[in-house]
């Protein structure tokens, strides 16, 4: 029996008997857990296995893929978020996600982070300029780049332009931030400046993030799941998974010993 809530903290997203289609092909099987309200969750298991899958059913990004199917619930704070009539674009305001490679718009700094707020109604200047601020500090870049704003975000290296993915996330305020491999095209320098800057966003908010670096999960989350052929074998506190699992699947691939 899987502990869907191995932490016994609040829990933000109930998933429960979810099944994930794509065409007839089943991605994902009877997938149940919780995610946990202010801790990292982190994603791990070999390529293929349905993990990045899993967290783009978290703000409905599959949605955009044609010819898939989702049965079972994934509830956010109560609420179905694969409900009928259901806007998705109000559950992405909500559930934030930065992906593998950064991909800043081709826009000046301030605009890259002020572009999600604007879209969404906020006009007055001063506003926008207190959430560029507040994002840019959030993701630990505006210092680096406070003097250059009106810069192109193409100038910036590749984990500065990761970091203002991330705060162009945080600039529309979500309670849940979801990242694929952030760290994946980084050089080890960024990725350690990233991964510290996951550590710190847990004080305000959810993050889920998906690795194939089984050290990262150690370094960086609370608590890690293992995914293997779309089903999720295990789930639970992450130091007790690395060092004393429940299943002989998952010991197999943390040692090295299948995937």
């Amino acid at each position: 029996m899987v502990d869907s809530n191995p932490g016994n903290q609040p829990i933000i997203m109930r998933i429960r008997d979810l099944n994930f289609y794509y065409g007839d092909f089943p991605a994902l099987k009877d997938i149940n857990m919780d995610i946990e309200r202010r801790q990292v969750t982190a994603l791990i298991g070999p390529s293929g296995c349905g993990k990045s899958t899993f967290l783009r059913l978290l703000n409905r990004m599959n949605d955009l893929i044609s010819g898939t199917r989702v049965e079972g619930s994934v509830l956010f704070e109560g609420q179905d978020l694969y409900e009928a009539g259901l806007d998705p674009t109000s559950i992405r305001r909500r559930v934030g996600m930065v992906f593998q490679k950064p991909n800043p718009f081709p826009k000046s700094i301030y605009n890259n982070v002020a572009y999600g707020p604007s879209l969404h109604g906020v006009r007055d200047r001063n506003r926008l300029d207190s959430i560029v601020v507040r994002a840019l500090e959030s993701a630990a870049l505006w210092d680096e780049v406070k003097d250059i704003l009106n810069q192109s975000a193409m100038d910036l290296s590749g984990g500065q332009q990761q970091r203002l993915c991330i705060a162009r996330a945080l600039a529309m305020e979500p309670e849940i931030l979801l990242m694929d491999e952030p760290t994946s095209a980084l050089d080890p320098l960024a990725t350690a400046r990233i991964e510290e800057l996951i550590k710190e966003l847990k004080e305000k908010y959810t993050v889920v993030i998906v690795t194939h670096n089984m050290q990262q999960a150690a370094r960086v989350s609370d608590v890690t799941v293992f995914f293997y052929m779309g089903e999720l074998i295990e789930i639970g506190p992450t130091e007790k998974l690395f060092t004393n699992p429940d299943q002989d699947q998952t010991e197999k691939y943390i040692t090295g010993r299948f995937g």
